[in-house]
C-alpha cells in the first residue's frame, strides 16, 4: 500500500494534536514529545535517562491519556521480583481453579521507574513483554493488549547499588533520550499552576487504541528509497570499524533506525524519507546501541561525539537509486 497526500497530512494533523495535548502537562518539551509519540507509534520503547523531578512521570501519564489508555509506575527495587511485574497465578478456594492476578505491566503506557535498580532476573522479566507483547505465568500466555509502550528511566548521578542494563536488554529500546530541564518561561508557568498538582488530569483523549494501530499501520507503509537504505547501512558500517567504538550498530538496530524514520517522516506530512531524518534521529536510536572503547572514554571521548563525527565522514544521498 502506497501513502497518498492526504494520509500522510492527516497523520500529522493527528499526530501534531497529540504533542499539543502532551504539552499542556509536559511544559516546553515538544521535541522530546514528538520524539515519545514516534517511539510509540513505531511501536517500539523508550529509555529515558533523566535527572528526579524533570518530568518523566508526566509524560507517562499524559501519553496515556492522549491516546485514552490505562498507565501503570513500577517502581524498581533490589527486591523487586518478576511476577511483582508480570503477575500470579493464585488458587481460588470458592472457585477450585487458578486465577491469573494481572501486574503493573499490563498497561497502555508503563512507566518502569529507575530500572536499573532491579536485579538482572527481574530486569529480563521485561525483555518478552517489551519484545513479543505478552507474559508466559505457568506456561499460559497473557497478551498486554495494543498499544503497548514501556518508558523506562534511569538515575544518571546514582549508581551505587544499581545493575547496568546488558546490552541485549539496551537494544530493546528503540530510543534514548533526556527530558532536561525545562527552559525559564516553562519553569515560570509551571511555578504559576503550582496549586496544580496533577497536570494530566486535565487532559482530555485525542486519539483511541484503534486510530494509534491505524497510525502505525500506516508508518509502516512510509517508502523508504533505496538510496536512504544505503546512507543508514553505511552508517551502521562506519560504527562497527570506528576506531572508538567496540560494539557498533546491530542489523536490528538499523531496523530500528528505519521504523523510526518511517514515522518521523508521516509525522511532517511527508509519505517519504530523507536523509535529515536520518540525521535528526541519529543520536535517539543510536546513542545507547554503541560502546565506545576503554581509551575512547579515558580520552574524554563521548558517544554522541562519535555519532556526530560519524554523520560528518559518512556522506548523505543526493539522487534516487535507479530502479
Amino acid at each position: 500500500m502506497t501513502v497518498t497526500t492526504d494520509q500522510a497530512a492527516w497523520f500529522a494533523q493527528t499526530f501534531g494534536a497529540m504533542v499539543a495535548n502532551i504539552d499542556k502537562a509536559v511544559l516546553g518539551k515538544e521535541h522530546v514529545v514528538r520524539l515519545a509519540l514516534t517511539c510509540m507509534l513505531s511501536e517500539g520503547h523508550l529509555l529515558l535517562e533523566d535527572f528526579p523531578g524533570t518530568g518523566k512521570t508526566q509524560l507517562a501519564r499524559a501519553m496515556a491519556g492522549t491516546v485514552k489508555g490505562s498507565n501503570s509506575r513500577i517502581q524498581f527495587t533490589p527486591d523487586l521480583l518478576p511476577s511483582d511485574v508480570t503477575g500470579v497465578t493464585i488458587y481460588d478456594p470458592n472457585s477450585k481453579e487458578f486465577e491469573f492476578h494481572e501486574g503493573p505491566i499490563f498497561a497502555t503506557i508503563v512507566l518502569a521507574d529507575e530500572i536499573n535498580r532491579a536485579s538482572p532476573k527481574t530486569q529480563s522479566a521485561l525483555l518478552e513483554v517489551m519484545e513479543e507483547g505478552h507474559v508466559t505465568v505457568d506456561k499460559v500466555r497473557h497478551p498486554v493488549g495494543e498499544p503497548f509502550m514501556v518508558i523506562a528511566t534511569q538515575n544518571p548521578i546514582e549508581q551505587a547499588g544499581t545493575y547496568r542494563l546488558p546490552e541485549a536488554q539496551l537494544d530493546r529500546f528503540l530510543m534514548k533520550t533526556t527530558l532536561g530541564y525545562p527552559d525559564h518561561e516553562a519553569t515560570v508557568r509551571v511555578l504559576r499552576d503550582a496549586k496544580v498538582r496533577d497536570r494530566t488530569r486535565a487532559l482530555e483523549p485525542v486519539v483511541t487504541a484503534q486510530v494509534v494501530g491505524d497510525m502505525a499501520d500506516l508508518a509502516d507503509e512510509v517508502h523508504v528509497d533505496d538510496a536512504i537504505l544505503d546512507y543508514v547501512s553505511r552508517i551502521a558500517e562506519e560504527t562497527r570499524r570506528h576506531v572508538s567504538i567496540r560494539l557498533g550498530l546491530s542489523v536490528r538496530g538499523c531496523l530500528a533506525y528505519v521504523r523510526c524514520a518511517k514515522t518521523w517522516a508521516i509525522s511532517q506530512g511527508r509519505d517519504h524519507v530523507v536523509p535529515d531524518d536520518v540525521k535528526l534521529l541519529a543520536q535517539p536510536v543510536l546513542n545507547h546501541r554503541l560502546l565506545v572503547t576503554a581509551e575512547a572514554q579515558f580520552a574524554g571521548i563521548t558517544t554522541p561525539q562519535v555519532i556526530d563525527q560519524i554523520l560528518a565522514e559518512v556522506s548523505p544521498p543526493t539522487e534516487r537509486v535507479p530502479a
